[in-house]
């Protein structure tokens, strides 16, 4: 089966600026959660921390330099927050510089910079203030991303408000396992209000720069629920995953609302909804002009009555990744023909998709990836076919261009088309970034 992508067709790579940054304390740069959160005992593997990481903050230009040799049409990486504002609204216009010098550099080589404002990284002074918790974190987001638009302007061809709310907001405040580590399901659905109002109201503000080769959106982490078995039980519960892991995020954007079948579920565990103002769907809402998906696995679900949410994920027979996720590209599929049934007409991206696989450097100096590029294969024939039926999918970005910090996990899994020797920082070319150099000269998926 042979499979054409059209040229204008994006395919990129994904970073994020904790993760692969490094310069923990250099340039002004503020502290943010995360390097609150690996100090935390028994939190991050081994004690893992992204203090050095990838040193991209140093070797930006080496790395743009991989991405050219592989041929990159898009390089998607976020903004460190308290590189910009280390303290409460004193801008760091050295924090900037990095940035502007790392899209001069991408310019250089004709690669599209795609710019997050927020991938998870809040500043230690925005946290003690009250983080996400505080309906002002709102204010402050607002004037971040201002002070972003004003000074990176036109030079960005893709702006993503927030990465990924769902586990900012469910895993960093309600399950503990992300910073900052908070237990409270109050906490976490306010959270994430206040990240999807932040989004609307920062879309919104953009609009009045009228940037002419800039677009706007959101990347949301999708993942499809299925019941693990025929009965009832196993169906309502995988609703509910559906509706704490999809719905919850989807709705708001796409139809200025909570789901009401969730405000339900949670309504057991929490006192009132008070967190939401009259009018904020009306911005949680703003028009994007496109949504990010990012796309990793599925899950099987079935009834429990031993869990908060009465349903569990449940085992499978599916080929997995080296961190136990099912590997299912049809369910990419799923998801996508649901969006444009229930959601939404606005092109998508898929914003990350990937796997962590034991990559190790042989004895001729290479790293053998094939499953990586398996994986990554049998995910773009999805894309094409859903190309094929109209599904407007315009583009790729595989997560990760680098092996880096997988947060609670430290160094310990690798999702990268380029190895890192952490020790070294030297950097290799894995068979997989080979393979998507040949896709991206030919737009030809065999």
């Amino acid at each position: 089966m042979t499979k054409k992508f059209k040229d204008d067709f994006i395919f990129g790579v994904s970073t994020s600026s904790y993760q692969v940054e490094g310069a923990v304390d250099e340039d002004g740069r503020g502290p943010s959660i995360w390097d609150k959160f690996c100090m935390v005992p028994d939190k991050i593997y081994k004690g893992h921390t992204g203090d050095v990481a990838c040193d991209h903050y140093h070797r930006y230009k080496e790395d743009i330099e991989l991405m050219s040799e592989i041929g990159l049409d898009a390089y998607k990486f976020s903004i460190s927050w308290s590189r910009i504002f280390p303290e409460k609204g004193k801008y760091n216009p050295a924090g900037m510089r990095f940035y502007k010098n790392l899209i001069a550099e991408l310019g250089k080589k004709n690669i599209k910079p795609a710019v997050v404002l927020y991938h998870w990284d809040l500043p230690v002074w925005a946290y003690k203030m009250g983080g996400w918790l505080n309906r002002d974190s709102i204010k402050w987001f607002e004037e971040y991303a201002a002070k972003v638009f004003e000074e990176l302007n036109d030079s960005v061809k893709f702006w993503v408000t927030n990465n990924e709310p769902f586990f900012s907001s469910i895993l960093g405040y309600y399950e503990g396992i992300l910073a900052p580590g908070h237990k409270d399901l109050k906490e976490a659905l306010t959270v994430a209000h206040h990240i999807l109002y932040s989004h609307g109201i920062v879309v919104e503000n953009f609009r009045k720069y009228g940037f002419k080769n800039s677009k706007i959106g959101i990347s949301l982490s999708l993942v499809p629920s299925y019941p693990a078995s025929n009965s009832k039980e196993d169906a309502e519960a995988a609703f509910k995953s559906d509706g704490l892991f999809n719905r919850w995020f989807l709705d708001p954007i796409f139809k200025a609302s909570y789901p009401e079948d969730m405000k339900k579920v949670f309504g057991k565990f929490v006192d009132d909804f008070d967190f939401i103002k009259d009018g904020d769907f009306e911005k949680t809402s703003t028009r994007i002009d496109f949504l990010g998906v990012d796309y990793f696995t599925h899950q099987l679900i079935k009834f429990s009555k031993d869990t908060k949410f009465n349903f569990k994920q449940a085992s499978s027979d599916f080929e997995k990744t080296d961190m136990g996720c099912d590997i299912v590209p049809e369910a990419l599929s799923d998801i996508i023909i649901r969006l444009r049934e229930d959601y939404t007409q606005v092109p998508i991206y898929i914003a990350g998709n990937g796997a962590a696989f034991d990559d190790k450097i042989s004895k001729d100096g290479k790293v053998h990836d094939f499953k990586r590029i398996d994986f990554i294969k049998r995910h773009l024939l999805e894309i094409a076919k859903l190309n094929e039926k109209g599904a407007d999918i315009r583009g790729y970005f595989i997560w990760s261009l680098m092996d880096n910090f997988e947060w609670q996990y430290g160094y310990s899994e690798r999702f990268g088309i380029v190895f890192i020797d952490y020790k070294t920082q030297e950097r290799v070319l894995k068979d997989s970034a080979i393979w998507y150099k040949n896709l991206v000269d030919d737009r030809i998926l065999e």
